[in-house]
């Protein structure tokens, strides 16, 4: 890991001489919750950064082709409900690259309701998604992967049809810890060689400091079509050139290979619009952004959430770039981080 961030913090100081109680309550009685290690123990939906793992995952199962299109008028009805995408009007003739860079979601209600709940679980557990990483620190969280078997243990109900519509786009149950994001995301980066996310990078012997890796071999290696692997990635590029975040990386001086998402809070009644304005800020939309770079020879994946950020265009994304910025080209941010964040 070459970083792992929550925020906001606390002063880790307060506690080597016995925190008092009153400051203790304040940390803990604080809505904004800072002594969540939000990385780790943190569970969010992933919106629509889930998406090029169902693109995968139409193309492997043949629900899809890559020059398949579907029509996007803006909706997908499902037992008499309305499946709203984010733009109102639709995108028209939509094929599997086009839905990754402009972000459809009637493509993917679509293709959740011919797989299933069960098949999406199948294929998306090997990334890492709803399960322990193995990284080595204590307390994480587990997340939740649904399924019919999941839904009928942990709430002893069936599993509804029109349930699966909304985990297809990375909403209804589906809850995941950005470590498990950023996991899944350095798994399609190396061509689905998993490997156990670690903090020490190698142990040293104290007395002949000889070094010893931590991680010494692959969890595993998910099977994928080459052809396939390359599409996703392409179009991953072109939503950071041409997409939904092609802004936030304007002028950059590498390829990357990124997915903007924005995840619900609150559900909305289907006669209402999304109105961030009229909400309290802790219900409005969470903002997220995966992404690798360089694309074609990558040497850092990440996943950002701005808690009710907003779009993920608007607010994760802008902060990826300034963190591959550092990383790749050295550059500190010109602004600090809050500001860059609403430019």
């Amino acid at each position: 890991m070459l970083a792992f961030v929550s925020q906001p913090g606390f002063d880790p100081n307060l506690f080597v001489d016995g925190i008092d109680s009153q400051t203790w309550q304040g940390l803990n009685d604080d809505p904004d919750i800072p002594l969540l290690n939000r990385p780790l123990r943190g569970t969010y939906p992933p919106g629509s950064t889930y998406k090029p793992f169902m693109a995968l995952l139409a193309l492997e199962s043949g629900k899809r082709t890559l020059g398949q299109t579907i029509s996007d008028p803006g909706f997908f009805m499902f037992g008499g409900r309305r499946f709203r995408d984010s733009r109102p009007g639709g995108h028209g003739r939509v094929d599997l690259h086009k839905s990754i860079v402009v972000s459809s979601d009637v493509y993917y209600y679509m293709l959740a309701n011919e797989l299933g709940v069960d098949r999406i679980h199948d294929f998306m557990r090997p990334w890492g998604f709803g399960q322990l990483t193995g990284i080595d620190l204590e307390g994480e969280s587990t997340g939740i992967l649904p399924s019919i078997q999941w839904k009928r243990q942990r709430m002893n109900e069936p599993w509804y049809p029109g349930e699966t519509i909304s985990v297809g786009i990375g909403q209804g149950y589906n809850a995941f810890t950005i470590l498990q994001l950023a996991h899944a995301t350095g798994v399609l980066a190396n061509d689905g060689i998993a490997m156990r996310p670690h903090v020490a990078k190698a142990v040293e012997d104290p007395l002949s400091g000889a070094r010893s890796p931590t991680v010494r071999r692959p969890m595993h290696t998910i099977p994928l079509d080459p052809e396939h692997l390359r599409a996703v990635r392409a179009a991953m590029v072109d939503v950071s050139r041409i997409g939904t975040a092609r802004q936030a990386f304007a002028d950059a001086e590498y390829p990357v290979a990124g997915k903007t998402g924005t995840a619900q809070v609150v559900g909305i009644k289907q006669d209402e619009k999304y109105d961030a304005s009229k909400l309290d800020e802790r219900l409005r939309d969470h903002s997220l952004f995966i992404a690798f770079a360089p694309a074609d020879a990558p040497r850092i994946a990440l996943a950002v959430i701005i808690e009710n950020g907003g779009f993920g265009s608007q607010a994760a994304a802008p902060l990826a770039r300034q963190v591959l910025d550092y990383y790749l080209l050295g550059k500190f941010p010109e602004l600090p981080v809050h500001e860059a964040m609403v430019q």
